[in-house]
């Protein structure tokens, strides 16, 4: 894949604790430059990220109930809407793990249609991603929230927030993709640091990458 190709699937990202207003505004810049497809920035900076990226094919990206999920439906709701709002036109959520591994499953369809229904009061289409965070699930448990997440009207569904025991691998994405289908969004994030470790999330199916070392990755990748 080549560098401009890669690039227009990342979302290049700040989500760290330590993350400021001038790391957002150096991370726009990088995303303008670069034509990555999208910045995933902390809800309090979505008005300053798209005030930068108003004039730009950059996407606003930013996250829910992040990074632990167990924050209640109707507060994951309402922060979804109040970066719509703001700007975003992309929603990362996490879900509630716990709830999940527990086989409440209504629970989960519950928040993650909260957080949809939020999102559709936008005048304007907005992707919704859902974060499994993978690496604390059983296989079971990751097809049970892929569904969940497809059922409920969520447009992609995310490997990890990368503030997890582990990140991404092929076999989670993999996995993902044969269960939500070829039509559906599959993300990969956490832990891809390097060109090729990139090119194993698309070959095995992720149509999105969402990275934090993403000038590392496209810098192997061919002109």
């Amino acid at each position: 894949m080549r560098k401009i190709e890669l690039a227009r699937i990342i979302d290049h990202t700040a989500l760290g604790p330590e993350v400021d207003r001038a790391r957002v505004e150096k991370l726009c810049q990088e995303a303008i430059q670069h034509k990555f497809y999208a910045v995933c920035i902390p809800p309090t900076f979505v008005s300053l990220a798209r005030q930068i990226l108003k004039d730009s094919e950059v996407r606003v990206c930013t996250v829910v109930g992040f990074p632990h999920g167990q924050h209640r439906p109707e507060v994951k709701a309402l922060e979804a809407r109040l970066a719509v709002e703001e700007g975003a036109g992309e929603v990362d959520m996490v879900i509630n793990v716990p709830a999940l591994k527990s086989g409440n499953y209504a629970y989960v369809l519950w928040e993650i249609r909260a957080v949809r229904e939020a999102t559709q009061k936008a005048a304007r289409p907005i992707v919704l991603k859902v974060i499994l965070e993978c690496a604390l699930l059983s296989e079971e448990e990751k097809v049970a929230g892929a569904i969940l997440s497809k059922a409920a009207g969520a447009d992609f569904v995310k490997t990890s927030t990368g503030f997890g025991p582990g990140g991404a691998t092929p076999e989670d994405v993999a996995l993902l993709r044969k269960v939500v289908g070829p039509s559906f969004g599959v993300k990969a994030a956490g832990g891809i640091r390097d060109y090729p470790t990139a090119m194993k999330m698309v070959q095995a199916g992720a149509t999105r990458i969402g990275a934090s070392r993403s000038l590392e990755i496209i810098a192997g990748a061919p002109d």
